[in-house]
């Protein structure tokens, strides 16, 4: 075999492993692939549950004022991935720019999902984002996370 011939024979294989390896990093880590929802578990808010943070006592009361507890939750809190995959009917995969220029006096925010079994088996699922404006939360956006 020539020279030349050999030169290019070992440089493809050495490319073709370069090629290989990347590809193996790229889909062992952390990637477009992977689901940002999947770190949290799903918690039981009843009569007897310690709300952890001041939004979940908000959550709390006006569930139970409605006659909704008890209920499942997962708290996102201020994931921006989570924003991103949020579908609902004023903002839909925006950022926290755009989420800021929504809701002009926005202290603070968090994504939370709901899933309420209500009576016949009839369960609701829905994924809310919840604002602080004025020192007060309240629902600013209602609706569910993309796939």
């Amino acid at each position: 075999m020539s020279k030349p011939a050999r030169f290019l024979l070992i440089f493809l294989a050495v490319d073709a492993l370069a090629l290989g390896v990347y590809f193996l990093a790229k889909g062992a880590g952390p990637g477009k692939g992977a689901d940002p929802a999947g770190d949290y578990a799903w918690v039981t808010m009843d009569a007897y549950y310690r709300p952890a943070s001041e939004l979940e006592e908000y959550i709390m009361t006006v569930s139970d004022e409605q006659g909704l507890l008890p209920l499942e939750f997962k708290n996102y809190g201020q994931n921006a991935a989570i924003l991103k995959r949020f579908r609902g009917s004023k903002m839909v995969g925006a950022g926290k720019p755009v989420l800021e220029m929504t809701f002009p006096r926005l202290e603070d925010w968090a994504i939370v999902d709901l899933w309420i079994k209500g009576g016949e088996g009839r369960e609701l699922r829905r994924t809310v984002l919840y604002i602080l404006t004025d020192n007060a939360w309240k629902p600013g956006d209602s609706g569910r996370l993309a796939d």
